[in-house]
Formats: structure tokens, sequence, C-alpha cells
């Protein structure tokens, strides 16, 4: 008989919320159903996701074996990690800890990566780590050597060091742990492998478990963090990243992102085990589940790819034209060796050279149809590479669903459907043919450029769009006045509407829970994850909750400021400093912004993008009486010593992009944040060829435009900014003790209109509707009653 889920619930006493939503979540799962929850911040989400898994997974008369967590935020990440090292340690004394496993990439784990030595850093580590997980392979599989011996003979290359008295050996060390081997890649016979490895190839059985070769019991240590996996696995010599694969389907948590589900070739590749109704999945910050997703199942290939997958082509065919006329000995056993690899496959010389003119002519009309757009629309541009700037080459009109000039192209000049849909197959024996050829353990480009030729021809027009992608580059091998020079262009192949990628996906797990602070409209993110097919085909329950602010209404104030809407019309362009008395619309933002950052305590102001968040920290310097920072587009590093400094020391001013990594996922507990301001609704883009043809897909799908219903650009636009725009504002209060001050500026959610938002909001009646001039007298008075 299972125990109560309180034997696994990590505090003394859950909230009410929580005692609804873990019992709601189990019930649910038991009949292969979803839960959708939304939990305002502070609610306890994640002990509840993490309560109702574990207790179903360890309920003997359940099927679930293992809770498979997904989080787009590396701060829920480790949200998690800390959640499940509450619950072990408030485990009742009879209970074993619940074994749990974060998963990250190999240059997280790889031991010479971390250390930059034996030739691998983050450029080349995973192109480095096949080559040699290759040549260690090669190593014992030929002769007597052992994958035992080669470990054993890198550790004997130490101990000679020592012998010899030159020094003493130095030992590869890494998450404060000494391997036992040496800090420069060994070599055996002048052949370089992995030592680590090896260690985990002769660790391996023959037949059974790869986790058998785990030295170490995983299943007694709790949660295992990356710097544990690796300390644990430098300590026995063996392979960090070769661990994590063999303990993957025997942990009872997993902590991962979304590419661990819903990414085709990690899943192909690493994950594919989770993905059984033996799994509880948990999908965390779900409001990014749909943008994420349209990501990771859309595809494209750059034009240096389809470069490389021509020579790679050549260099499989050309033995097998010129093997009679070249009288080496080499030259024959290449040809010889091609032919025996395409009798043993269902590819013919033919189809080798008729995908390497395919590809050939592909990129010579890339090159037309970019340097035609560059012609049109930057005339000049070969004296001015360095200026052009990102672009979208739309290959239909984004409003009408129709084949796109490249098939179209491509069935003028006599390319039918058979060369696109084989280009795959042709990949994949290419790469079996230069591996066995070259034995580099190269990646390969041809299985790539095989791959999306084949998903451009399958894929339909209505929720497929076609365009070509220029980003900015610099690459000098390129000849002067070649856009090639300033740009890497890719044909690139955009799902618009991921509802089924994300359904059929679900469907494979047991039950789950989904959630977010700002999931609702909950039927609209019903239908655009799939879920509701789910529920409506497969008979598989979906059940909504939404949890509210609990916390005492007394400690916050919330202000919807009807400002003029901050859109491109009212604002005009974005000036190069904080100047506002030129626009009166900026004039009424800037007064507000400075309002709000009078309050006590840092405050936390968010713009529709990077380039108003700059102009209005330059507003603000001058007028705020503390310290203004701004977060610019940049890397996790840069990113998280703002966020240090933010906290630290005197109250400041924080202004961010509401598409940034600050106004969501962020923990601002305590007194973190006292006050957050969103500026206007941030809707993206609306003239990208790309959003035009979401919007018009989703119109489509989701029947928009109907009486009483919502179209396209609610789904697409809409929805998802306001839910930015929420995920802000969330940041301040999070606690039942916290003290702070919620702002919204835009009459779109003060008013009712015919584009207000007001109804996106689930807690829209605490925001009080005020004009820009009534802002300071609110502010004024709520700091006044909390002193």
């Amino acid at each position: 008989m299972a125990g109560s889920w309180r034997d696994v619930f990590g505090h003394d006493e859950p909230y009410d919320d929580q005692v609804d939503g873990i019992e709601t979540a189990v019930e649910t799962a038991r009949d292969g159903g979803f839960l959708a929850l939304e939990g305002a911040c502070g609610t306890g989400k994640t002990m509840l996701a993490l309560t109702a898994g574990i207790h179903l997974v360890r309920d003997p008369d359940s099927d679930f074996e293992r809770v498979l967590v997904l989080t787009s935020v590396k701060q829920q990440l480790r949200q998690f990690e800390a959640d499940l090292r509450t619950i072990n340690a408030n485990l009742p004394d009879d209970h074993r800890p619940v074994s749990g496993l974060t998963l990250v990439g190999k240059a997280d784990v790889c031991p010479y990566n971390r250390e930059k030595t034996g030739g691998i850093d983050d450029d080349n580590v995973y192109d480095r780590c096949e080559d040699l997980r290759d040549r260690t392979r090669g190593l014992t599989g030929e002769g007597p050597t052992t994958a035992d011996a080669l470990a054993a003979d890198a550790r004997s290359q130490q101990v000679g060091l020592v012998d010899s008295g030159a020094g003493g050996a130095t030992y590869l060390e890494t998450a404060d742990e000494p391997s036992p081997y040496p800090e420069g890649m060994p070599e055996f016979e002048d052949t370089e492998y992995c030592p680590f490895y090896a260690q985990y190839l002769a660790d391996l059985p023959e037949d059974g478990d790869p986790a058998e070769a785990v030295p170490f019991d995983f299943t007694a240590e709790g949660l295992l963090t990356p710097d544990d996996l690796v300390a644990r696995s430098v300590e026995h010599g063996t392979c960090p990243h070769s661990m994590m694969g063999a303990m993957l389907g025997h942990a009872e948590v997993v902590v991962g992102n979304y590419y661990h589900a819903f990414d085709p070739t990690t899943t192909g590749s690493f994950t594919g085990a989770l993905l059984d109704d033996s799994t509880f999945v948990v999908c965390d910050e779900a409001h990014m589940l749909e943008p994420r997703v349209r990501d990771l199942v859309s595809d494209g290939v750059a034009d240096a790819t389809l470069r490389d997958a021509e020579s790679e082509l050549s260099r499989v065919i050309q033995p097998l034209q010129f093997d009679e006329t070249d009288g080496r000995e080499t030259a024959r056993e290449d040809a010889d060796l091609i032919r025996t690899e395409l009798s043993d496959s269902d590819v013919t010389l033919s189809e080798l050279q008729d995908t390497r003119e395919f590809i050939r002519d592909l990129r010579d009309e890339l090159d037309r149809r970019v340097t035609a757009h560059l012609e049109r629309e930057h005339r000049g541009w070969k004296a001015n590479l360095s200026d052009l700037p990102d672009e979208e080459i739309p290959l239909r009109d984004p409003e009408t669903p129709e084949p796109d000039a490249i098939t179209e192209w491509a069935e003028r000049e006599g390319y039918d459907g058979g060369v696109w849909a084989r280009a795959e197959a042709v990949g994949a024996v290419v790469k079996r043919i230069l591996d066995e050829a070259e034995d580099e353990g190269k990646t390969r480009a041809a299985p790539a450029a095989g791959r999306v030729l084949g998903e451009w021809y399958r894929n339909g027009h209505e929720n497929y769009f076609r365009e070509i992608d220029l980003e900015r580059t610099w690459d000098r091998s390129e000849p002067e006045g070649s856009w090639r020079r300033a740009y890497n262009a890719s044909l690139s192949l955009h799902n618009c509407v991921p509802s089924d990628a994300i359904g059929e996906r679900l469907a494979d797990f047991g039950g789950g829970v989904l959630m977010s602070a700002t999931l609702a409209p909950l039927d609209v993110f019903a239908e655009v994850t799939g879920l509701r097919h789910l529920e409506r085909d497969e008979d598989r329950p979906v059940v909504e909750r939404t949890y509210g602010l609990d916390f005492p209404e007394a400690n916050r104030e919330s202000f919807a400021v009807a400002a003029p809407k901050f859109t491109y019309e009212n604002r005009g362009p974005t000036p190069d400093g904080g100047d506002a008395d030129e626009n009166p619309t900026r004039r009424t933002y800037a007064d507000a912004v400075a309002e709000v950052a009078g309050s006590p305590g840092n405050v936390l102001v968010g713009m529709p993008n990077y380039a108003e968040a700059e102009w209005m920290a330059g507003a603000l310097r001058g007028r705020a009486d503390k310290p203004v920072l701004i977060d610019e587009s940049s890397g996790d590093d840069a990113t998280e010593t703002l966020k240090d400094d933010f906290f630290a020391g005197e109250s400041k001013v924080l202004v961010t992009s509401l598409r940034g990594t600050l106004t969501e996922g962020v923990d601002y507990q305590g007194d973190k944040l006292r006050a957050a301001v969103v500026c206007g609704v941030p809707i993206i883009n609306t003239a990208s060829p790309r959003t035009r043809a979401v919007r018009t897909a989703y119109d489509r799908e989701f029947g928009g435009g109907g009486s009483g219903s919502r179209g396209g650009f609610e789904y697409a636009l809409t929805i998802p900014a306001v839910r930015k725009a929420r995920q802000a504002i969330g940041r301040v209060i999070r606690g039942p003790e916290e003290v702070g001050v919620r702002v919204l500026v835009d009459e779109r959610y003060a008013r009712d209109s015919w584009d207000s938002v007001r109804e996106y909001f689930p807690e829209n009646d605490e925001f009080q509707a005020v004009s820009p001039d009534m802002l300071s007298l609110g502010l004024e008075r709520f700091w006044s009653s909390v002193d």
C-alpha cells in the first residue's frame, strides 16, 4: 500500500493550494492525464510538482518509474535541485534518498574542456570528443589492446614521471577532484585517445545494463548535480558524460531542459529512453513551451553546410570516376570500398551525382536571390559590407499558403521530388563511406543537408514557412565584394504552429504537470500546446487549476497607468540618448518610471526591447536618486554579474528588456526587489515576414475571426506579450512577508477598449487604473501605509 504524499513533501505544512494541486496532479496522472496549472510566484509550484511525481514513482501500485523535469530557465533548474535536496533532507527515517540527476551537455562535464587542456575547448569539444571516442574504440577493436589496458597505460604515464624523478606527475584535476591521468591527452602507438572513455568501455558489460559500468552507488546519493557527477566520475577515472547516459534511466528524478524532450537530435541520440508512459513529466515555465518548441522543431541548412556537403559528395564520387586512370593502389582500394558500401545500401552512384548537382545548383540559386535582395534593398552594399543588418528574405507571401520560390525553381530546373526525398538517404551513405575511408571521426555535413532537404519537400506550406535568413558574420576567406564575406545565409524551414509536435510528444508520457505563473488564458494554452487534442481525440483528461496570490493584500499595491499606448506610432524611433522632451508619449513614460524609481529599495524596469531599455536608462540618469543599471543582450556570465551588482549594496534601478532573462525565472525573494514597472505591451515586430506567417497560420488553425473567437493576432502575438509583462511584475511579491509595488504603464492595461489586454490578466481586478498624474499620489499613499 502506498504511503501518503506527505511523506515526500519537503516542508512541515503545505499551503492549501499545494494540497489541492498535489492531489489533483496525482489523480489526473493515474488516469493518464495532465494538470495545466497557473500559480502565482511564491505559491510553491516546484515542490507541488516534485511531490506529486515522486509519490507516484514510489507507489508500488503505479506504473511511473521516474519524474522528468523540463524547464527553459537555469534559475528554475536550480530551484528544482534545491527543492529535491529539501525533500531528501526531510524524508522519514525509513525512506531511502530520492535519486536525482541534472542533465547538461558535454561541454559542462568533459574534464578536459572544463580545464581547457588536451586540445579541447568550448569551440571544438563536441567534434573533438566524437573523434577521440572513435579513436579509443578503434584502438580497442583491433589486436590485443583492451580498453582497460588503455586506461592503465594512461595511469602508468603518471607513475613513470614519478619514478623518473622528472619533477613529479601533473594530474588533470577538475571539480576539486584529481584524476589518475595526465593533463595532456595520452597517446598509444602515436594515436591520441580519451582515457576517461577507455575506462568507461572497460567497465561496460558486453551484455546487460550500461548502468553496471557506473563504479559508485548513485541511487543512494540523492541528487547528483553536474559538479557532483564530474567529481565522482573523475575520482574513478571514468567519463562523466557516459556516466550520465548510463544513469539516465535509473534516476527517480531527471532535471533537464526542453531540448531533452523536444529536440529530435537530442532525443534520438541521448534521451529517447525517457520518452514513454513510465515517465511523469513536469513542464516548468510552460508559457515558454510553444515558442521554444517552435524553434526546436523548425529546421534550416546554412550555405556553408551545403558547400561542405557538396565537397563530401565529390570525395565519394571522384574515386569511382578516376580509379581506372589512377594507377595508385590506394585509389583502387578507395574505389572498391565505395562500391562495396553502395552495394550494401539502396543508394546508387547516379543518385550521388544527382544530389551533388542539385546542391551545387541550389547554392547558385541562393547566391542569385541574396545578391538580388541586396541590390534592391541596399544599393552600394559591396562597399559597406560591415554595415549590413540581419535580414529575412521570404520565399512566398507570408499571408498566402502556396509553394515557395525555391521549390518552384527546382521544379522548373527538372529536380523532381525524388532528388529532395532521397537526399537524406544519400547523406547517410556519404557519412558512412567517409567515416570508413578517412577515419577522422568528424561531423559530416551531408546528413544534415540531406535531412533538411527531405523535410523541405515533405512538409506542407500551410503550417510551414520558408525563407532565407541572413545572419551577420565575417569571413575573410571569402572574396572581397562577396556577400558571403559578411553573411551566413540559411535556407530556413519554420514550423509556424507547433501544437502537433508538442501534443505528440506529451502523448508519449504517462501524465504530468504543465505549470507557470502565467498560463492564462488556459483555453488558449490548451489549444496551442496540443493538450486539447489529447483530451478530445485520445480521451486523456486535462485538468486546469489557477492559484492566485494568497499573501496579504495590504503588503502590495498594483497600478495600471492610462498612458498613451507605447507603440511606434506614438513614441517614434528610439532616440540615441535619453532625451524625452521632444515626444509627449516618451515624456509621459519617463515621468511614470521615474516616480516608481523613487520607491524605497530595488526597482526593476521592463521595456519592450533592448534599444528602448537603453533609452529609458538614459532618461532615468539624473532623475533617479539611485544608481541606474542597464541590461544589454549578453551571455549568461555577464547577466549573472549584473544581477549580483543589482542585489549588492545600496538600492538601485535595473532597466532591461522584457524579452531578456532577468524578467522571468530569476529569484527576487526577500528585500531584493521592491517595485517592478512594465512599459508597453511587448508585442514583437509585426512586420517580420515570419511573424506574419505565424499569425496567418494561427488564424487558420484555431478559427480566428469568427464570432466570439480569438484571432491569430491574439494567439500568436498579444497573449505571449502579456505573459512576458506578467512574468516581470510577478518578480515582486514572492512570500507572505514581502512588500512591493507592481506598475503597468500603457492604457491597454488600464482601459477596456478594442485592443485592451485586461482580459488576459486573471488578477486585473487588483490593478487600480490611474492617470499618469495620479500615480505619484498612489505610490506615496502606499509607501506611507507600509513604512
